[in-house]
């Protein structure tokens, strides 16, 4: 209806004189036409679909360094979607920077240095007030979380290239020089990877040649879990989904945010399409016809890499879209990725229905980590026994452990399920780096707990560090030395977890903020502490508030020289 959207004013200014229509007045937000002929430019001919919205808002943020609220406006409008829906997605992520209407511009280039706990070891913070004294009136220098390569700590961002062992002369050189793109490394490319026998599993499995269900035995016959953290076995979940009615989708989660762990990066770096065609051969076994990829945004060679390579692939089969995360730690959960991946906020959903009943768009969809469809040519190829016959310690299959901290080679290691601590310093990282003598170690990330160097006799993997407290997790092993300070250490998870919890639960969010306060005392509140994170445990949403103490609870078992009276050691 015309003037549906206006208010009529009725005023009477003397006896008899009848009634006079004011100038109407707009309700509502008014859309800026020069806003909205630069968001419809911006747009062109790209679907205006609401699951698209993080991916428009990446398209302003890259194109004007920031996101004006007139944008938002334009943006909304042009997806028919209300100011409040766009608003609360582009403020939930750290990457979109909304300014509003009297804020001042964001800098053109933005520096963004890591201070997870690998990076602050090796000196972070002092990195951090260096740059910032000496980058440029037009640069903006901020803190980041763990940015997945913790093997080449300090590390920092400058757009979107990253400067490893950075120091402040290399970062503020690379600002200077503009060399603001990521550098993609090399890898093994479509023709090689097909003249080395690539995708012939999925022509056989696509033929016929080998059934779904002989396949689905060889995954069971290795008893493949999923790499991702949870380790739930891969063949059941592909079973589960298979088993719900369809149309049914794919979902892969390479939103590897967790301190410490970066081998979902090394993979996608080095051999995109052995991950490729695990992630397709599992689409044909439930029947998928989309797989949705969700990259975590501190990865743009890895997104570089497979847009290149995914353009390679022969037509036919399951369409592919890869979707880019925004800078929150909370989608590496797997309800909460949904949730990004539909275009919202990251929130974690509320459980039953599990996503294999209802899941992207409200179909069963199957979700596995990036190695965990990585390995599925190899084991089926070579057969479940050769994957079996790996393992240390009455464990079975390989791992690969992101080991990064105080040793002489960090970095991915492929290792046998199972190796203990001290056995995969000295054999696979060259040992202890000189001058640091082996103190405590994380053996699953941030949330994994920490564990004194006196317990270097657990294996690593799947189920034998739960009764510690601590879990495997995605195997992110950070080593910590004599010269390091365990409560500092603890402290600065903890800060992580309270800068990353989605703030949807009360255990959570104020959990999280409560215990890094009360950590940040020099006589910490041991029972005060243990009550908290009883209560975030058992009454949190997901696993990040769940999990988050863990590093706390851990340094007050197992570290009680931390808390012994000054002088009492001696």
């Amino acid at each position: 209806m015309a003037g549906a959207n206006h208010q009529t004013v009725h005023r009477f200014d003397h006896p008899g004189e009848g009634i006079r229509r004011a100038k109407s007045i707009p309700k509502g937000r008014q859309i800026d036409p020069l806003a909205q002929e630069e968001i419809e430019k911006l747009l062109g001919d790209r679907s205006r679909q609401r699951d698209l919205l993080i991916e428009h808002l990446h398209l302003i943020q890259d194109t004007y360094h920031q996101i004006s609220a007139a944008h938002l406006a334009a943006l909304a409008d042009a997806m028919k979607l209300s100011f409040a829906e766009v608003f609360e997605t582009a403020t939930f992520y750290a990457h979109f920077d909304v300014v509003k209407e009297n804020d001042p511009p964001v800098p053109p280039l933005t520096i963004r240095v890591c201070d997870s706990l690998t990076c602050a070891l090796f000196g972070a913070e002092k990195l951090l007030h260096a740059v910032r004294a000496g980058a440029g009136p037009h640069v903006r220098v901020v803190r980041a979380p763990c940015v997945g390569r913790c093997d080449t700590a300090p590390v920092a961002e400058v757009g979107h290239h990253f400067v490893d062992h950075a120091t402040p002369s290399t970062v503020i050189a690379a600002a200077e020089q503009g060399d603001t793109h990521p550098h993609l490394p090399d890898y093994v490319g479509y023709d090689d990877y097909v003249a080395k026998g690539g995708y012939r599993l999925l022509e056989r499995v696509r033929s016929g040649d080998l059934s779904t269900e002989q396949l689905l035995q060889a995954l069971e016959g290795a008893s493949l879990r999923g790499l991702g953290g949870a380790g739930f076995p891969t063949a059941r979940k592909w079973r589960s989904v298979l088993g719900e009615p369809g149309p049914r989708l794919m979902a892969i989660n390479g939103d590897e945010g967790e301190p410490g762990t970066f081998k979902d990066r090394f993979y996608l770096e080095t051999d995109p399409h052995r991950f490729l065609e695990g992630a397709l051969i599992g689409a044909h076994v439930v029947e998928a016809a989309e797989i949705y990829i969700y990259l975590r945004d501190e990865y743009p060679a890895a997104r570089a890499i497979l847009q290149r390579e995914i353009a390679k692939l022969p037509p036919g089969g399951p369409v592919i879209h890869l979707r880019r995360g925004a800078g929150a730690y909370i989608c590496g959960e797997e309800s909460s990725m949904l949730e990004s991946l539909e275009g919202k906020r990251g929130l974690p959903r509320h459980k039953p229905p599990y996503p294999f009943q209802v899941g992207l768009f409200g179909r069963a969809t199957l979700i596995n980590n990036v190695e965990t469809v990585f390995w599925v040519r190899d084991i089926v190829e070579k057969g479940a026994a050769w994957w079996t016959s790996q393992g240390r310690n009455d464990r079975h299959g390989l791992r690969s452990y992101s080991v990064s901290g105080r040793v002489k080679s960090p970095g991915v290691k492929l290792a046998p399920a199972g190796v203990t601590i001290r056995e995969l310093i000295e054999e696979f990282c060259g040992g202890m780096a000189e001058g640091h003598e082996f103190r405590a170690y994380l053996p699953g990330g941030a949330s994994g707990g920490i564990l004194p160097a006196s317990m270097d006799n657990i294996p690593l993997d799947f189920g034998t560090l739960e009764k510690y407290g601590c879990f495997i997790g995605s195997a992110a092993v950070i080593v910590l030395s004599q010269q390091d300070d365990i409560k500092a250490a603890a402290l600065n998870l903890m800060r992580f977890f309270e800068d990353e919890s989605c703030g949807q639960c009360t255990p959570c969010r104020v959990g999280t903020q409560k215990a890094a306060a009360l950590m940040e005392a020099r006589d910490w509140d041991r029972d005060l502490l243990g009550e908290l994170s009883q209560v975030m445990r058992d009454a949190s949403i997901c696993g990040l508030g769940q999990a988050a103490s863990n590093p706390l609870t851990t340094v007050i078992k197992f570290f009680p020289e931390e808390f012994a009276p000054k002088g009492a050691a001696e």
